[in-house]
């Protein structure tokens, strides 16, 4: 394993604890569409996806209404928003820094629109620690397409076997399989064990990081 250079994080899930404000808008968005009803947990699993792709997965009965759903998401996703609807998980801030005063880069490869991401990467005190962003406008294939991830590796001139893909879906760890990185799975998000076990490693805390650098 070469000298690790370079974090690639999705937020949903891996830093941001969002679950409940994306499952309550998913449900109104489903509510207000007259779309079939669909569990909390069948919405859960729907986290890492783009929102134009959600529903050629969970309402393939319904036609293309991708933009539809999009755009009645992102409408009633302020709603749900509060100022305290989203906090960081434990230890994401304090291991970041660390990170950071290793001299390792840290960004952002996410599903949520950039304007939405970067939104809550300054209210919720990573700025100084974030150096590249790239949320779902920003690419034109999305996770796990590994295109975010080639984006950023080129940026920045790390090689693949520098860079780790951390996300909390299998979403994200094909993404970094297919741009060639190493992959970590963390298992308090919005994916099971299970579903991370083609990760290179499996870490229950987001302190664990620590000790892949």
């Amino acid at each position: 394993m070469s000298r690790i250079k370079n974090i690639i994080l999705d937020f949903d899930g891996t830093l941001g604890d969002t679950a409940s404000v994306i499952i309550q808008t998913m449900q109104a968005t489903i509510g207000e569409l007259g779309l079939p009803q669909r569990s909390d947990e069948e919405c859960a699993a729907m986290i890492g996806l783009r929102l134009i792709e959600i529903p050629k997965v969970l309402f393939p009965e319904c036609g293309d209404i991708g933009e539809l759903y999009a755009e009645t998401y992102r409408r009633l996703f302020y709603a749900f928003n509060t100022d305290e609807a989203v906090k960081l998980y434990p230890n994401v801030l304090s291991t970041l820094e660390e990170l950071k005063r290793r001299g390792i880069t840290l960004t952002i490869a996410s599903s949520r629109s950039h304007a939405s991401l970067a939104g809550y990467v300054d209210s919720l005190g990573l700025s100084p620690l974030i150096s590249y962003v790239l949320g779902a406008d920003d690419v034109k294939e999305g996770k796990p397409n590994p295109e975010a991830v080639n984006r950023t590796l080129a940026i920045f001139h790390f090689k693949a076997e520098e860079s780790i893909v951390v996300g909390d879906t299998a979403y994200d760890i094909q993404m970094g399989k297919n741009a060639g990185t190493w992959t970590c799975g963390v298992t308090y998000g919005n994916g099971s064990r299970e579903s991370l076990a083609d990760a290179d490693w499996v870490i229950d805390d987001f302190s664990e990081l620590l000790a892949l650098t």
